[in-house]
């Protein structure tokens, strides 16, 4: 089998359902400074699906940078998921990163605080968590996980290898929680959201091919934050997923004090719906803000509409985002 890219029965679905959709993906930046460059189909109440691993079958748009995330291998290294399948509550996911011989991967770069950064993202996209694994001698990670219900979820581990002339990879693989599983619509597109009493308004646009700034600006009772705190070096982090595959992106952070506003420069790959997660810090806790956005007007490939009674995330915290892990 080809170790570079698996096509699961549920992508190839989510694939004709949602055409060329993009999701994007992340940005943390040194305080102050700019960051480096670098780096199902809808069943009502059905069972879902077993994991499978990286995605294919999505050629990325001429006009912006390549999307990542979609394979479970790339730039020599494969991520191996020993937990594809959990259950929902509490539970522990497993893997490790290894290299072309099969070797665990033992040595990573240090970067914004960590050696490597997991994201676990539900495919309707109303549970996200950044979470950050510990790393046993051996190449093992572990890192507990809380997934709110049944579903179709998938990870992404974000890491440079120590390795001379390694570069920043970006793998994913598919988790998934049996059970009855009916996924909900998007929250619909706001310039505004909130989450635990703080108030999010997001300005700018996704442009596809174009860098774009998107400015979010935090406050709270009506009194803009001027002291956030710094998260992984940085006075927010950025994650972006396109609706349909979950396509990963660089999001770059632009220099910026303690807010009220974070800003960040992003180039969608194409039209479609985005969603986006800011992490910000204030009085020693992280918290989670979330928008649907459109780049480029519709939806691409006719992607599924942003709903109003979505539960999770819009206009208030999406599930799973307070369990962040450091």
């Amino acid at each position: 089998m080809n170790t570079g890219v698996r096509i699961t029965a549920y992508a190839a679905v989510l694939a004709a359902t949602f055409g060329a959709a993009y999701g994007v993906g992340k940005g943390v930046g040194p305080v102050g400074a700019p960051a480096s460059s670098r780096h199902a189909a809808h069943a009502t109440q059905a069972e879902a699906p077993a994991a499978g691993g990286g995605h294919a079958g999505h050629e990325e748009a001429a006009q912006g940078p390549a999307a990542g995330g979609l394979q479970i291998s790339e730039g020599g290294y494969t991520l191996a998921l020993d937990t594809p399948r959990i259950a929902p509550g509490p539970g522990e996911v497993t893997f490790s990163v290894k290299d072309r011989e099969g070797r665990k991967v033992t040595a990573f770069k240090t970067e914004h605080g960590k050696e490597l950064h997991f994201i676990v993202a539900s495919r309707d996209l109303t549970v996200y968590m950044h979470l950050h694994p510990v790393r046993a001698q051996d190449g093992t990670w572990s890192t507990p996980v809380d997934l709110p219900a049944p579903g179709a979820y998938k990870v992404f581990a974000d890491f440079t290898p120590d390795a001379a002339g390694a570069k920043g990879v970006t793998l994913g693989a598919d988790l998934s929680v049996p059970g009855p599983y009916a996924p909900a619509p998007l929250p619909p597109v706001e310039p505004t959201t909130e989450v635990d009493g703080y108030q999010v308004a997001l300005a700018g646009a996704l442009d596809p091919g174009q860098a774009a700034e998107l400015r979010l600006t935090v406050s709270k009772d009506g009194k803009p934050v001027t002291d956030l705190e710094p998260y992984l070096g940085a006075y927010g982090h950025l994650v972006a997923l396109r609706d349909g595959d979950l396509a990963y992106l660089h999001v770059h952070p632009n220099a910026g004090g303690p807010g009220p506003v974070v800003s960040f420069t992003a180039t969608a790959p194409s039209a479609g719906t985005y969603r986006l997660f800011l992490d910000f810090r204030h009085q020693g806790t992280v918290r989670t803000a979330a928008f649907t956005v459109q780049a480029g007007g519709a939806p691409a490939g006719g992607g599924r509409p942003a709903g109003d009674g979505a539960a999770a995330a819009g206009g208030r915290p999406a599930a799973g985002q307070d369990g962040h892990s450091h």
